[in-house]
C-alpha cells in the first residue's frame, strides 16, 4: 500500500466497527470499561477491545467505555446494564452474531 493510500484513522475505526459484533472503546486504568469488559464476559461474549490511550487518533472517543453492537453505537455502560437489566442486550447481541441464536441448555 502507498503512502496516499494508507487508511486513515476514522476509516480504520469504521473497519473495525463494520467487521466486529462488539467493539469496545476502553482505557485502561477505567474502572467503568472494566466493568462493561467483565459484565460483557459473563453473557459469553468476547468483544474487540480497543485501548484508545495507546494513540492519539483513536481519542475521538472521548468518553469510555464506548460500545458498538452489530456496528451500530449503543453508548457507554448505563446504557449497556440498562439493555441488560431489560432483557434487551441478549437479543441484540445474538442479532449481531457475538452470542449463538440458542444457548445450550444444562437441564
Amino acid at each position: 500500500m502507498r503512502i496516499e493510500e494508507e487508511e486513515s484513522p476514522v476509516k480504520r475505526v469504521e473497519r473495525m466497527i463494520s467487521e466486529n459484533p462488539v467493539v469496545v472503546f476502553s482505557k485502561p486504568a477505567c474502572f467503568m470499561c472494566f466493568a462493561i469488559k467483565i459484565l460483557l464476559a459473563s453473557i459469553g461474549v468476547h468483544p474487540m477491545v480497543i485501548d484508545i490511550s495507546s494513540t492519539d487518533d483513536l481519542l475521538m472517543f472521548n468518553s469510555s467505555p464506548t460500545v458498538f453492537i452489530g456496528g451500530e453505537f449503543k453508548g457507554g455502560i448505563e446504557t449497556i446494564v440498562s439493555l441488560h437489566v431489560g432483557g434487551r442486550l441478549i437479543p441484540m447481541l445474538r442479532d449481531a452474531g457475538a452470542l449463538p441464536i440458542s444457548m445450550p441448555s444444562f437441564s
